[in-house]
């Protein structure tokens, strides 16, 4: 039997390619490698759960076992694969070397924690990144049998939503951040001020402009120090910081890698021959854009090269949709920076249009009523990667 064609990942891009891939040639013989169980689940729905009261397995369409059986490849889960051998084309797996014939990298993106966890608050201290850690935040939350204090550390736009999704559930919340309004890398401060209004006005308490500078047990609860000397308490702590792009075993295999992801051109190949890329882990020509449309495209795109026709992956004006109901906000952040950020608009209801220094629009966010113009807006602004 021929070596498999090898996907390492069960994310939303190792799932779509697999999908897309058995669509197109029923009988290549595939195999999906994760650390984690492999349930096949849509990641955006892990930030819209606790309002739902959803428990995890209801956020798991299917199972690896099922995903194994309708898909007809080889799924295997909580396993870590510890080297890549590009020349002889395998993988090690403790003992174990496997064969492969082509490889794609879809390792994700990890949490970044700017901070140290103590031991003694470990297992009261969380970051949501994938279907195993919901499930472990959901039980931890399950396990107090009563609305929970949580504090989210990070305004962008997972922590965002998550204290979004965790007060319309029920509990109360508290968010802690260096910049002085949510969501700073998507939209200008007037707009992320917005949002903050309407979350305080929900009951959260914010403390902008403000670090962590101290975590650590406080009998039942965790405690945290900030920066100006105030003391919170909580029951848990949901750490959202942002990613990073997995690139360590990419990067020991000698594949070029960044901060910004492992290196493709726009076929999603990397340098060294039969190594592909794709999703939170990669970047595509120098762009790294982890968000749900550029995932799909480029799993539909690497597929048809992968079944003999070679297609080069385009991203379109495709804005994102924040999950934050008590305000609506939709952005297409600005690929380089704006000449100047024109706002239009009251109260929650505003429009910024990011514009080049000869007028042209580049790119866009938008607050409450105002979410209804993102398709006449995206087609007029320029494609991410085009």
């Amino acid at each position: 039997m021929s070596a498999p064609l090898t996907i390492i990942g069960s994310g939303m891009a190792g799932l779509g390619l697999l999908r897309q891939l058995r669509a197109q040639d029923p009988a290549r013989p595939m195999t999906l490698i994760t650390a984690d169980s492999g349930d096949d689940y849509s990641k955006p729905l892990l930030s819209t759960g606790f309002a739902k009261r959803l428990p995890p397995q209801r956020l798991a369409a299917r199972s690896a076992l099922e995903v194994a059986d309708d898909l007809g490849v080889l799924v295997r889960t909580h396993t870590r694969v510890e080297a890549i051998d590009p020349v002889a084309r395998t993988l090690t797996l403790g003992a174990e070397t496997l064969p492969w014939s082509e490889l794609v990298l879809a390792t994700g993106a990890a949490p970044a924690r700017p901070f140290t966890v103590p031991d003694a608050v470990a297992d009261r201290v969380f970051s949501v990144n994938d279907l195993d850690d919901y499930r472990a935040f959901h039980a931890a939350l399950e396990a107090l049998g009563r609305p929970a204090r949580v504090v989210v550390i990070g305004i962008g736009l997972v922590g965002s939503e998550f204290a979004n999704d965790l007060v319309a559930g029920g509990h109360t919340v508290e968010l802690v951040a260096p910049e002085p309004a949510p969501l700073p890398r998507l939209v200008p401060e007037p707009l992320g001020r917005a949002l903050g209004e309407a979350f305080q006005e929900a009951g959260m308490v914010l403390h902008t402009g403000r670090q962590l500078v101290a975590l650590g047990a406080d009998g039942a609860s965790v405690g945290l120090e900030l920066d100006d000397g105030a003391s919170l308490s909580a029951d848990l702590v949901l750490v959202a910081t942002g990613l990073r792009p997995r690139t360590a075993l990419a990067a020991s295999a000698g594949i070029t890698v960044s901060e910004a992801g492992i290196h493709t051109d726009r076929h999603l190949a990397t340098a060294m021959p039969g190594i592909h890329a794709l999703g939170d882990a990669a970047c595509v020509d120098g762009v790294n854009a982890m968000y749900v449309q550029p995932l799909l495209a480029s799993a539909r795109a690497l597929a048809h090269t992968l079944t003999g026709t070679p297609t080069a992956v385009t991203y379109g004006p495709w804005p994102v949709l924040v999950k934050t109901p008590l305000l609506p906000v939709v952005a297409l952040p600005p690929a380089r920076t704006p000449s100047r950020w024109r706002l239009e608009g009251e109260g929650g209801d505003l429009t910024a249009l990011a514009e080049d220094e000869d007028g042209r629009l580049i790119g866009f966010a938008l607050t409450g009523r105002c979410v209804r113009r993102k398709v006449e807006l995206a087609r007029a602004a320029p494609p991410l990667l085009g």
